[in-house]
């Protein structure tokens, strides 16, 4: 599903679960057959035009603005986790919306030296990433214990949402991968338009939508088998 689908059938599926009741609209007064909302009626306690709505339930949020954003979650009653999950929509579709601004990086490089030092690390298993959770370089232990990342575009995110592996690989999967969410956040402020970036966000979107606390940036991370991993700046 595309970002504009998804932001689609987000949106109808919040309108259709608010009952009139919820806003102080009375069903039979205004002769009511369906359960929900009308798109009209959200517009109006959100404070903007049927028509602007109607776009944005077709999944058109590009270029809406952060105030609009937090209008039509009061008006259909988001709680916090599925605030967050329309931000994080809106910046998918503004990312698609823009293919000239929209760009995927090319694969991350590494310094030799970074290779050596993690090769030095011979008693345990480290590797390198950058903010987008690529993995830059691993040694040889790291590469044995995460027999998942051996791709060709290893990307330590992806494992996290992706691998059913990782689930009971980390004891603290969820504290780990809510970190990870915080830090993508982080970068995807940084820079928009990424789209391999949004792609990662739109990954995790499925499993995660509560808003996690800033962190700090690893970069390079040693990790023990028998705990989640612990991270460390270099």
């Amino acid at each position: 599903m595309d970002a504009r689908a998804e932001a689609s059938d987000f949106l109808k599926s919040r309108r259709a679960r608010l009952t009139p009741d919820a806003v102080g609209l009375s069903p039979a007064a205004t002769g009511r057959r369906v359960k929900g909302l009308r798109r009209e009626e959200v517009a109006t306690l959100a404070g903007v035009s049927a028509e602007y709505y109607n776009r944005m339930e077709r999944g058109m949020l590009d270029g809406v603005s952060e105030p609009v954003l937090h209008a039509i979650a009061r008006a259909l009653r988001l709680d916090e986790a599925e605030l967050t999950h329309l931000f994080d929509l809106a910046r998918s579709v503004s990312a698609t919306a823009t293919p000239s601004a929209a760009r995927r990086p090319s694969r991350p490089r590494t310094r030799q030296i970074t290779q050596r030092l993690l090769d030095g690390m011979t008693e345990i298993p480290a590797y390198a990433r950058n903010d987008r959770y690529d993995i830059l370089a691993m040694n040889r232990l790291g590469a044995a214990l995460l027999p998942g990342l051996k791709t060709d575009h290893p990307n330590l995110a992806r494992y996290i949402f992706l691998d059913p592996h990782a689930q009971t690989f980390y004891a603290a999967w969820e504290q780990v991968a809510r970190d990870t969410v915080a830090a993508l956040r982080i970068e995807a402020g940084r820079n928009p338009f990424d789209r391999g970036l949004t792609d990662l966000l739109m990954a995790k979107s499925a499993l995660i939508w509560g808003r996690s606390p800033t962190v700090t940036r690893p970069v390079v991370t040693v990790m023990n088998p028998t705990e989640a991993s612990t991270s460390r700046r270099r």
